[in-house]
């Protein structure tokens, strides 16, 4: 509990500078193109038509999936991978890429998967903002109450993820190894997390189980609950409980790897 404390004493104390290390993050991610901050916008479009193409042209025909245009269908999965994908990749470099704060000054270093985690969240309410206009501009907005849940999706997303990113940077600042491969497994979460394809079409029982033990399956299917199933996220408590477990274990070796390696990351960095 002494770990806790003393990150939430850092994270209170330095409250105000985590939100503008956040927009830095954001500018020093982008600095250098031409087109700034646009870039945060255009990669995942480009990713998205890719796939819109590669699965709606080309493999799946032009079938939509439970009623929804299959573009419309993906997008409202893909959108919170976008963040998921940037918290395994930046969010476990957070303290390499920062090492000048922990190596050359004092400062609070708990903080660093935080603000990066915010920074990476800024842009995703962004490409929020552009779904609902593609939704209502496709004519499939409903203006419906399972919207109210979508906040809580978006903070268990968060919370989840700034954990992982507490827990892979410490470990990746030790070894470069590790990073190497969390990036080689990300794509495996992507495949195996329901982002492409339905999960209800799944027969071997099995193989659902595992995709549903995926937190990003039961984030991509909360997104698509309020957009598309209308389901509220107690419907299914089972998997709301594995997935705050798995939150929860998450907390608990993001502190346990701060609290034993931390002192060891300025020399190692």
């Amino acid at each position: 509990m002494t770990i806790v404390g003393h990150v939430v004493k850092e994270h209170l104390a330095w409250r105000d500078q985590i939100g503008r290390l956040a927009i830095t993050d954001i500018r020093k991610t982008y600095s250098g193109a031409a087109l700034g901050w646009a870039w945060a916008i255009i990669k995942p479009t480009i990713t998205i038509f890719i796939y819109w193409f590669a699965f709606s042209s080309g493999l799946r025909g032009r079938a939509g999936i439970d009623g929804y245009p299959f573009f419309l269908w993906m997008l409202a999965g893909i959108i919170p991978w976008f963040y998921i994908s940037e918290m395994l990749h930046q969010g476990t470099d957070a303290m390499r890429r920062y090492k000048h704060l922990i190596t050359k000054m004092k400062f609070p270093v708990s903080t660093i998967p935080t603000f990066v985690s915010i920074s990476k969240f800024i842009v995703h309410l962004a490409l929020m903002v552009i779904v609902f206009i593609l939704f209502a501009v496709m004519g499939r907005l409903e203006a419906s109450v399972y919207f109210v849940q979508l906040p809580l999706y978006m903070l268990m997303m968060f919370v989840f993820c700034t954990g992982w990113s507490l827990f892979g940077s410490v470990i990746a600042a030790i070894s470069k190894d590790f990073s190497n491969l969390v990036k080689s497994f990300s794509m495996a979460f992507f495949w195996m997390g329901g982002v492409m394809f339905s999960i209800d079409k799944i027969s071997v029982g099995w193989m659902k189980t595992i995709i549903k033990l995926n937190p990003v399956c039961f984030t991509a299917e909360g997104y698509r609950n309020c957009f598309i199933y209308h389901r509220w996220f107690f419907e299914s408590p089972r998997w709301l409980a594995v997935y705050l477990l798995e939150m929860i274990i998450m907390w608990i070796l993001a502190f346990w790897a701060f609290k034993k390696l931390r002192k060891d990351m300025p020399d190692v960095l």
